[in-house]
Parts: C-alpha cells; sequence; structure tokens
C-alpha cells in the first residue's frame, strides 16, 4: 500500500484529503508544518511515496521544506499546492525541486489524478510520443542519461535528476536543432500559460550544463539562441 505524506497547515483541508486518499487505498500522515515534515521524514525516516506539500505553511516554506530534502539526497515526488494566480511560486517551486503543482482550490477529482500521476513518473519518463524517435538513455559527451530512471551517470558516478530537469532535458531532445523558445517551455514543459517570469528556465539550462557540458562555461550542447531561448545540438 502507497504511503503519502500530507504536509498542510489547515486542519480541514488536510485530514479531507487524508480521508480521500484512504478511500483511495492509501496510508498517510499528516504534518501541520514544515518542521514537522522534515522531523518525519529526515529524524524518524519514515519513508512516503509521495508528499502533498502547500508552499504557504506557518515556520519554514514548503520551498524550503523541498530544497531541505533535496540538498539530503530525498527526491521522493512532491505535488506542491500553490495559490491560484501565482505562476511565480510554480517556477519556484520547481527551482526547489518539486515535481508538480497544483492550484487551490481544487477539484478532488482532478487532486486524485495528478497525484496518482505523479507516482507514475518513471513509467510515464518511459513513454514516448507516437513516431518519436528519443530512446530512453542517451550519450552525451560521455555521460549517459537515463530519463526512464531520472539520473545521468559519469565517470562511474551518478546523480538525480528531477522530474522537471528530466522532462526539460527530454523536450529539448525531442526538438534537437530547432530553436526552443522560452515561452514554449513554460507552456509544453510546465503547464504555464500565464504571462511569467522566465529566468527560471535559465537556471534549469545553468543546472543540466552542469550536467552536460565539459565546459559549462562554454556550452556546446545546450546552446543560447540570443533573444529566442535554447537549443539541443544533437551533433555533439
Amino acid at each position: 500500500m502507497m504511503k503519502v505524506l500530507i504536509v498542510e497547515d489547515e486542519d480541514h483541508l488536510a485530514k479531507g484529503l487524508a480521508f480521500n486518499l484512504e478511500e483511495e487505498g492509501f496510508e498517510s500522515d499528516i504534518a501541520g508544518d514544515g518542521e514537522e515534515a522534515l522531523r518525519l521524514i529526515i529524524d524518524e525516516q519514515r519513508t512516503y511515496d509521495a508528499i502533498i506539500l502547500d508552499i504557504m505553511l506557518p515556520g519554514i516554506s514548503g520551498f524550503d521544506v523541498t530544497r531541505r530534502l533535496r540538498a539530503d539526497q530525498n527526491f521522493v515526488p512532491i505535488l506542491m499546492l500553490t495559490a491560484r494566480g501565482h505562476p511565480e511560486d510554480v517556477l519556484k517551486g520547481f527551482e526547489a525541486g518539486t515535481d508538480d503543482y497544483l492550484p487551490k482550490p481544487f477539484d478532488l477529482a482532478i487532486f486524485l489524478a495528478r497525484l496518482k500521476g505523479l507516482l507514475r513518473r518513471t513509467a510515464w519518463m518511459g513513454e514516448r510520443d507516437p513516431g518519436s524517435e528519443i530512446p530512453q538513455t542517451l550519450e552525451i559527451n560521455g555521460r549517459k542519461i537515463d530519463l526512464a530512471n531520472l539520473e545521468i551517470t559519469s565517470d562511474g558516478e551518478s546523480a538525480p535528476l528531477t522530474l522537471m530537469e528530466a522532462k526539460l532535458l527530454r523536450h529539448l531532445v525531442e526538438n534537437a536543432g530547432r530553436a526552443v523558445s522560452r515561452k514554449e517551455i513554460l507552456e509544453e514543459v510546465w503547464d504555464l500559460h500565464e504571462d511569467t517570469d522566465t529566468r527560471a528556465i535559465d537556471n534549469f539550462i545553468v543546472r543540466l550544463r552542469r550536467h552536460l557540458e565539459e565546459d559549462p562555461t562554454r556550452p556546446r550542447v545546450l546552446l543560447t539562441v540570443r533573444g529566442i531561448g535554447y537549443k539541443f545540438d544533437m551533433d555533439q
């Protein structure tokens, strides 16, 4: 049975989510703030299949909880709950390492669908669009990228990719040789359609370059197309 941690300071909402998750066959714990969530996961070493994480929490924020977990090499899938109309929070969450988001208020059926989709993330990354010729493992500059298992291996050492990093990389690879705009990335990769600051995309590219480039300051694989966005050079 899969187990989910609900990190939410609105008691009625947390209990309502826990009740409905149990009706769907999940087990769940509730943490009322970020400190309690970190205590359960890090101090008590409880394991979860996913975390439902509100951003606006008393004490430390959901962003900080995510950063702490990722810094601790804990890559449990995180579904972030954010206030409607705040796309900048979504981008900030992705930068911190969250895997998906759901704006409040939300419909229960949508919540369950997003959670179940997140729990199938490895299978999802293993799927390809009809006609796609992108393999699930790539080799770039002597580095092996495993899109299905969300990791990159170099010199015998493996490092994890977040789901959002892997989704962005796969989108660029699928469009190799073509300049991909930041607006397209927002809409096609992160499902954001608002007029949003795109600097978070640049930060993701910087992190991917650290993984892929021999010299990240002189990229040859993930190229900047001035005034447009980025292009993946498949010939490297």
